[in-house]
């Protein structure tokens, strides 16, 4: 079989089993995997059954209960399948299926997976258990043509399918990275379609808590006002924030660093001298920042914004401290041929890009593994409603995607890869 027929054959096996893709996907949209609270383990024993159904041994490697809570979820079960071939490279596939709660506004049910006009709504739909059937139906073309045209596979594949995106990640891909329960030569992770994104920002997290002494409105000069301190030390940090636009990224897709506070709290009553302000802030690191110095510029921009209210005290917490993930010289094979069967399915240029979120890949960048963000989804985040009211996915994308993912398992697993 020539290459070209080889992938045709691959292209058409897909299309054949799409309405059974379709159905995967609805059935892992239906079952909530809302983090917060986290209770993901009964998505991933659903979804080891129904990928036994198609032949797929799921491991199923429970995070132990204490780690878990001590995180602030309640039950994480990471899988994989692992698919080996012979001698060769072994390739991983990583989709999460741990999701924002679906919020409101919806006009869809969240998890209902309702199709309207070629596209499919539903919590996770576009981010990312889509990927969850992208790659387990590109992994099930390639076997099934290679196995028809007798044609014998090379190295392996393993789908990581995890349930600790939203909180980091050390306990999904970095929890299995660390038990050596998984060490591939190439990653390709959750993504979107039109584009291959190659690195991402950082992000360093931190709850700040500004303490005062609480008193009565009708004697505010017993009191010190802890939001008054907050509002002096809010001010410099959003004065910080503009002077971040005049540091820009070398990486196209990235603009320049951010900050962003999500969350304020404090007070007791209209009455009442706040005693006590807690807010949280989220720093985005571009890849060319380093992550100490960065965390060291915002302590002090808070210590030094807090010394003019004499009777302030404030506590720093890091939440979370995400390391940029670096362009890889060695995950070129795997861009190269993302790019190349991307152009081909989507007919149209498919650019390497890097994005400003932040993922679970970084970890598996930092243990040097080469690796690369692909998937089924729309042009942009924003596009997709991923963490808004009705998240979709338009159902043509998937089929391309797994399209492209299948032709791109074949050039790097089989024994003589082939070239169009």
């Amino acid at each position: 079989m020539s290459p070209l027929s080889f992938y045709q054959a691959l292209d058409a096996w897909v299309d054949q089993h799409f309405p059974e893709e379709v159905r995967f996907l609805q059935a892992l949209v239906a079952i909530p995997t809302d983090t917060p609270p986290g209770n993901n383990a009964p998505h991933a024993v659903r979804t080891a059954e129904l990928l036994q159904e198609f032949g797929l041994t799921a491991e199923q490697h429970a995070v132990p209960q204490p780690q878990v809570q001590d995180y602030g979820l309640e039950s994480i079960t990471n899988l994989i399948v692992r698919r080996p071939y012979g001698p060769g490279p072994t390739v991983a596939l990583n989709a999460h299926g741990d999701v924002v709660p679906p919020g409101e506004g919806w006009t869809h049910a969240p998890y209902g997976g309702e199709i309207v006009e070629g596209t499919l709504y539903g919590r996770a739909a576009a981010v990312s258990k889509s990927d969850f059937a992208t790659y387990t139906f590109a992994v099930r073309a390639l076997e099934s043509v290679s196995q028809a045209a007798q044609i014998a596979l090379q190295g392996g594949v393993e789908l990581l399918f995890t349930y600790d995106e939203e909180f980091g990640g050390l306990l999904g891909p970095g929890w299995l990275l660390q038990q050596g329960l998984t060490r591939p030569d190439f990653l390709l992770a959750a993504g979107f379609s039109y584009q291959v994104i190659t690195a991402h920002n950082g992000c360093l997290q931190m709850e700040i808590t500004v303490q005062g002494r609480q008193a009565h409105a009708a004697i505010p000069d017993t009191g010190i006002d802890a939001l008054q301190a907050a509002v002096g030390i809010l001010t410099a940090l959003y004065a910080q924030n503009q002077s971040y636009r005049e540091i820009t990224s070398g990486v196209e897709g990235i603009r320049h660093p951010y900050l962003n506070v999500g969350r304020i709290e404090g007070g007791s009553n209209t009455n009442v001298v706040p005693g006590k302000v807690v807010f949280k802030l989220d720093r985005r690191m571009i890849p060319e920042e380093n992550p100490v110095a960065v965390e060291a510029e915002i302590r002090k921009v808070i210590a030094d914004a807090a010394a003019g209210f004499p009777g302030i005290t404030i506590d720093i917490k890091r939440l979370l401290l995400a390391t940029a993930w670096q362009q890889q010289p060695d995950s070129a094979p795997l861009v190269a041929a993302l790019q190349r069967h991307g152009e081909a399915v989507f007919e149209e240029p498919i650019p390497t890009s890097g994005t400003p979120l932040y993922t679970d890949v970084r970890l598996f960048g930092a243990a040097g593994i080469p690796s690369a963000i692909y998937g089924a989804g729309p042009r942009t985040v924003l596009e997709s409603h991923a963490k808004q009211a009705d998240e979709h996915l338009v159902l043509e994308d998937l089929r391309r995607a797994t399209k492209v993912v299948a032709r791109t398992l074949a050039d790097l697993l089989r024994a003589q890869a082939p070239q169009p």
